[in-house]
């Protein structure tokens, strides 16, 4: 009796919280059942609620409507659904979500959403290649931006020696602050008793990085399966096969949940300077006392951050990652607002054609 009490699943255990029941109470959707997406393929999802898992579909109305891809369920989002034949369902409404993190398509100004409802991002980094502090910074950035805390986890540590490990973790603090570092490596399994300490009961945690980092891996050690497939990393390359195809959410026995990404080499930024200058935070307390309250930080007579560079305070490498993000951002931030004046436009149009079309005895397009 007491295995079958063990193995009832609690809505709360899917990551429901007093946000989520705020927002359902206000959408007064009593009489529906809520279930939480764990995985998106395409034009299909698949959602867990407290009596199973379901291959789920959005209806045409949410298509029509939807304005942009971020419109779309996402992988940690809470749906409302309506059961249909076996263990198939519809996807009727998206409840508000308590975080969003997202990233920018590569030579694309369409944002792509990563994951949705997350407590904490783990950035991973494999210490033996493609080691890359810019990246680090730019997801930081993106979890910031969001209100997602951000970790960093340097994996494969079996492959360097202490020394050269130790010289990285300097390398991040010095670069990066005070910031939560976890060291692990799953052939040795040094770290992974640290890294299941970290996570918590009924918590969502994003594991992101590039492909052969071992996002993989290190799910499957924490799952005590070989549930993930997982490739070796390309001999001539020397670069990671994305054995990960698709983002999918996972439950670990000790009851928290971790949501597995496709490996990206590039990192996009969207309209994000709050999450810049949180990552960024000492330059960005130095650009207060710049003289222009517009400075670029570029080539402006008595600017704070440029004085700090040629003084040592800031690396030459801090300032040029800062800078790059910065106008990332602010052209992203420039096409988007190009892209409603042009809707707004438009929308103007539609209605001057109405007006004259009524006035001359024709009804609306």
């Amino acid at each position: 009796m007491l295995d079958m009490e063990e193995k009832i699943i609690k809505i709360e255990d899917l990551g429901w919280d007093d946000f989520f029941q705020s927002n359902w109470a206000e959408l007064g959707l009593g009489d529906f059942s809520v279930a939480r997406v764990i995985a998106q393929y395409k034009g299909a999802y698949k959602v867990k609620n407290t009596e199973g898992e379901y291959l789920a579909k959005i209806t045409g109305k949410q298509i029509f409507e939807a304005t942009s891809k971020e419109d779309y369920p996402a992988v940690g989002d809470w749906v409302v659904i309506v059961l249909t034949d076996g263990d198939q369902a519809i996807i009727h409404k998206l409840l508000p979500r308590k975080t969003v993190m997202k990233r920018k398509c590569n030579n694309r100004d369409e944002t792509q959403i990563i994951a949705t409802n997350i407590d904490t991002a783990f950035v991973i980094e494999a210490v033996d290649r493609d080691y890359n502090l810019n990246r680090i910074e730019r997801y930081f950035a993106i979890a910031r931006d969001s209100d997602i805390q951000p970790a960093i986890i340097l994996n494969k540590i079996d492959l360097v020696s202490k020394e050269e490990l130790d010289m990285k973790l300097v390398e991040i603090k010095n670069r990066m602050g005070d910031v939560e570092i976890i060291s692990t490596s799953t052939l040795t399994k040094e770290g992974l008793m640290e890294l299941e300490k970290h996570i918590i009961k009924r918590k969502t945690y994003c594991f992101l990085g590039s492909s052969g980092v071992g996002k993989s891996s290190l799910i499957n050690k924490l799952l005590g399966e070989e549930i993930i497939k997982t490739e070796s990393i390309g001999e001539h390359s020397g670069r990671g096969k994305h054995a990960t195809t698709t983002r999918e959410m996972y439950f670990l026995k000790e009851g928290g949940i971790v949501i597995d990404n496709p490996g990206v080499r590039e990192v996009g930024l969207t309209d994000m300077r709050t999450g810049v200058d949180e990552s960024f935070d000492d330059v960005a307390v130095l650009a207060r006392n710049c003289k222009y309250i517009d400075c670029t930080h570029i080539h402006e007579p008595e600017c704070a951050v440029l004085s700090a560079l040629r003084a040592g305070n800031i690396t030459e490498d801090k300032y040029k990652n800062y800078i790059n993000l910065k106008k990332e951002a602010e052209h992203y931030e420039l096409t988007q607002l190009q892209k409603k004046d042009k809707q707004r436009q438009f929308g103007k149009f539609v209605k001057s054609v109405n007006k004259k079309m009524r006035k001359s005895g024709y009804k609306d397009f």
